[in-house]
């Protein structure tokens, strides 16, 4: 072959690996395991862009790496392929989610297979194959027959609950439970009805059927989670979200949350990820404060972290969605609160736990009693409290809290300045609209101390108790979508849910002829017809969240074909936890804890024998797009170069970029871009059209999308590969441009170069390396070697162009030097070192079989040093004198140098300076 022809080799590459099953892997106890996993897409329908593939490119050469390093790598690759995309789009044509998923999927791996990735296809899933979701609802229904053990700090079976119930009711036993769960004796328990018994058993079991607060969207027909509303509209589609209280099944992660929180600190990853989830936890250790409404029969119970602040307290404020807001409120103050509520309700509570920067309220028009001071306060409703945090009540202390503060000063409320000892009140310092109050019995006291006391003193008083409380709300569980996993329950004649039988699973989704609610209200799969259990009891109607099937399919991975359990002992044992885990940060609070929460469970039950998931996690960061523009000039169709731009009254427009390079305007492709554009006239810059140009997020409507196929086809998966990594750091985000792709794809043809000339001869020969030529290729080892190991895969590329320079500059052609070379390139370029191990250098087995090349220090290390010799402080000449001369030798060697000669001359020496491995100073 005369010269470097991706086209040529990348595809036969590519159907090689696939029909030789180079990349399947099984259990080899005889190799050490390393689990690399990519966060699985959604196959959407408009397929890869360019910053897709980032992760996976970083992950496939670290999995190539460790295959060469002797490890037996698990490196797979599956589908999320339920979700609301597909069925918005049955919805909009009538076709059936499973086709239109199907036909993403088959795009998506074609594009994947062009990409020259390692995966393991025989272990692909799909969350949306009956196969794979029979044990998505085998899992739900082991978190129906669990409970928590607080004193055991595990799950356990339910069946240990219920003799416990037996046995001595509901005393001493430490749950997580309902905070309204049901106490009873063991006689009375052995006198409920089998339907009162199923709807204590509800109050404890890890998932459950509640009256939950949630996020309904109306235009989408379903319920949201926290992390898919912004600014209380859907982030898919943006449309409208409200708040309301709907029957939904809910899962109790909240029973984890100590768990999920001590064990982030012996998880390797970074502590950014760490801390936004020991945010999104929230755990508080403080007291609750019971305060009495003025006038009425009614106590609230407020959670603080600072009890020690309660003499500041000058106001108290509940959630909008309190049970009691309507009792209350004031007749003068009613119109006001239904309003601000109805408001109110509709924003999710992810919005109001960040929006610090905007406060807004209303007064109830009731008082209540602080109950160490006795004085009343007024009642204020805001959306910054929560329902479901702590109590929904909140005692407010502007002089101490910001959020507080500004609230106060929005509503011209007091601000209490607290001070210590009468003496101290005599002399006030000015307070705006506050006052002082002294602190009583906390004079004094250091702030923890303060908190101490306080506790107890509102324990002595019967006013308050000590208490943690955790932010993390128990999962809504239940959409009200049709394309989704059914959750295996039916409702028995007394409307309890029951589950269907393991060998009944996978409850599989019905056929329905309408993808929107029913007339009735009833959620999608209440269209079916005749869906029903032993033909007579009802099914639940609503399907699990897309979270349910990619909380465990990292498991499944592990054992794909197993047809009688969800993992065997042996595969999960052996596999273990992931080792190396790539994706993005977006899914910190949402997929990795209820990963973490899943995985934990089994664990519990004995199912697998790790608590934790994933050991090390990487989040990529975005390639972002570089949009272009043109420059229209107006009520014509003309259009400007940048340059130019200035001297007309021009339209900015969006361009392809990919009829764009490095700026410039293929003028021919825009004409056949735009039928409007196809009679368009241009004035050019010496002779160029030029774009205008901003980095920003990729997205069709910006026209900055690039598709990896056409990248792929100019200039080959391998350049697409190495330059993805070229371009920055794995974690940072950083902008697309096709700028510098040239410089890979010229590197990847002096590559090819070293082998071939440029008539095709083959160069390659058998003689003995050079210490100069291994010197250069041992270093390249050597940090590839710790980049792949450390995943500073951006600094690789340069180390290989550098490499690659110097053999050619050194004529470097040897056999010895070159096989080194392709296999520590393989895991970046795969289909050029498949090609030039196997046609080049006449190798029968895959490159990928090799074995990463042992760096030797010994060639490193430099046999001489070049030092500066300088004559009465100026430099005059460098030599190289080997590494361990002595002193007496260098200044023998230092003196015979005719340039030293000519400067000293016959002049006598007043100083001779050797510092080994530096200088050498003569002072003449």
């Amino acid at each position: 072959m005369s010269e470097y022809n991706h086209n040529s080799f990348e595809p036969k590459w590519q159907k090689y690996w696939q029909e030789n099953n180079i990349y399947k892997v099984d259990i080899d106890k005889s190799k050490p395991k390393y689990y690399a996993l990519d966060m699985f897409p959604y196959p959407s329908g408009a397929g890869l862009h360019v910053g897709h593939p980032m992760g996976y490119i970083a992950s496939d050469i670290v999995s190539r790496f460790k295959r060469l390093k002797g490890f037996n790598v698990l490196h797979p690759m599956g589908f999320d392929s339920f979700g609301l995309p597909a069925e918005q789009y049955a919805i909009e044509t009538g076709q059936h989610p499973a086709i239109t998923t199907e036909a993403n999927i088959k795009t998506f791996k074609g594009q994947m297979n062009k990409i020259g990735f390692s995966f393991d296809w025989s272990r692909e899933v799909q969350t949306s194959s009956p196969e794979y979701y029979k044990w998505t609802q085998w899992i739900f229904e082991q978190l129906f027959n669990a409970w928590y053990d607080k004193d055991a700090n595990k799950a356990k079976d339910i069946k240990e609950l219920i003799a416990q119930f037996e046995a001595n009711g509901s005393a001493g036993i430490n749950a997580e439970k309902d905070d309204n769960a049901t106490d009873f004796t063991a006689e009375e328990w052995k006198n409920f009805s089998e339907a009162e018994k199923a709807t204590i058993l509800l109050q404890y079991r890890l998932t459950f059927l509640s009256e939950a607060m949630v996020n309904w969207c109306p235009a989408l027909g379903t319920v949201l989670a926290n992390d898919e509303v912004k600014d209380g509209v859907s982030e898919r589609g943006s449309h409208p979200v409200e708040r309301k209280k709907m029957k939904q099944w809910m899962m109790r992660i909240t029973a984890y949350a100590d768990r999920l929180l001590g064990n982030l600190d012996g998880l390797n990853w970074s502590d950014a990820l760490k801390e936004m989830q020991r945010n999104w936890i929230g755990k508080s250790i403080g007291c609750e404060l019971d305060f009495k409404v003025a006038e009425k029969d009614i106590t609230l119970t407020a959670f603080t972290t600072r009890v020690d602040t309660i003499f500041g307290v000058s106001y108290v404020v509940i959630a909008p969605e309190h049970e009691l807001v309507a009792e209350l409120t004031t007749d003068n103050q009613k119109a006001a609160v239904e309003e601000y509520v109805e408001t109110a309700k509709n924003r999710s509570e992810r919005d109001r736990q960040s929006d610090v920067k905007t406060v807004s309220g209303v007064f109830t028009g009731s008082h209540v009693i602080n109950p160490i001071t006795g004085e009343e306060v007024p009642l204020w409703i805001a959306d910054y409290v929560l329902s479901g945090y702590g109590t929904g009540v909140v005692m407010a202390v502007p002089s101490s809290d910001d959020r507080d503060f500004r609230f106060a000063e929005k509503f011209d409320l007091p601000i209490i300045r607290v001070i210590e000892g009468t003496e101290d009140m005599e002399n006030p310092t000015e307070v705006k609209r506050g006052k002082m109050i002294n602190s009583g019995f906390l004079n004094g006291l250091g702030t923890d101390e303060a908190i101490r006391v306080a506790i107890d003193k509102a324990l002595e008083l019967g006013v308050g108790k000590q208490k943690v409380n955790f932010r993390i709300r128990d999962a809504v569980f239940s959409r009200q979508r049709y394309w989704g996993e059914p959750v295996p329950v039916y409702f028995d004649e007394n409307d309890n849910p029951q589950l269907v039988p393991d060998n009944q699973l996978p409850l599989n989704l019905p056929e329905v002829e309408n993808y929107l609610p029913t007339e009735d209200g009833d959620p999608p799969l209440g269209n079916a017809k005749d869906w029903k259990f032993d033909n007579k009891f009802g099914y639940e109607l609503t399907t699990m969240p897309g979270w349910a099937g990619s909380s465990w399919y990292f498991l499944r991975y592990m054992d794909p074909q197993n047809k009688e359990a969800f993992v065997s002992k042996e595969a999960a044992e052996y596999w273990n936890q992931v080792d190396l885990y790539v994706g993005g940060t977006e899914h910190a609070t949402g997929h990795l804890l209820y990963s973490r929460f899943w995985n934990m469970f089994l664990y519990d039950m004995g199912f697998i024998s790790h608590e934790e998931p994933f050991k090390r996690i990487v989040n990529q960061g975005m390639i972002q797009g570089r949009s272009n523009f043109v420059y229209r000039v107006k009520g014509t169709n003309q259009f400007v170069s940048y340059g130019l731009r200035k001297d007309y009254d021009v339209q900015e427009l969006y361009v392809d970029v990919n009829i764009v390079t490095n700026d410039e305007l293929d003028t021919e492709a825009f004409k056949k871009w735009r039928p409007d554009y196809a009679n368009a006239e241009f004035i050019l810059e010496d002779g160029k059209y030029m774009c205008g140009s901003v980095v920003e997020k990729m997205s069709k409507s910006k026209y900055n999308v690039v598709n990896p196929d056409v990248v792929i086809e100019k200039y080959g998966a391998d350049t697409l590969r190495l330059y993805e990594m070229f371009l920055g750091p794995i974690e940072q985000s950083k902008p697309w441009s096709m700028q510098g792709i040239d410089g890979v794809w010229k590197f990847l043809r002096k590559l090819w170069r070293l082998f071939y000339t440029d008539e095709g001869k083959l160069i390659v020969v058998d003689g003995k390396a050079t210490d100069a030529e291994l010197k250069i290729l041992h270093k390249t080892i050597k940090k590839a070697g710790e980049d792949m190991e450390s995943l500073s895969l951006n600094t690789t590329v340069p180390a290989f162009m550098v490499c690659v320079n110097e053999l050619a500059a050194a004529k470097c052609h040897k056999k010895e030097v070159l096989e080194q070379l392709l296999i520590i390139v393989s895991p970046f370029a795969p289909h050029i070192a498949e090609e030039l191990w196997q046609d080049a250098l006449g190798n029968t087995a895959s490159i990928v079989t090799e074995s990463f090349p042992e760096f030797n220090p010994a060639l490193l290390v430099e046999a001489s040093h070049t030092y500066p010799v300088s004559i009465n402080g100026k430099m005059r000449v460098k030599l190289d004198l080997p590494m361990d001369i002595s002193q007496e030798d260098a200044k023998a060697a230092v003196f015979a140098n005719e340039i030293v000669q000519k400067w000293v001359e016959d002049k006598p020496i007043k100083k001779f300076i050797f510092v080994p491995k530096r200088i050498v100073n003569i002072v003449v």
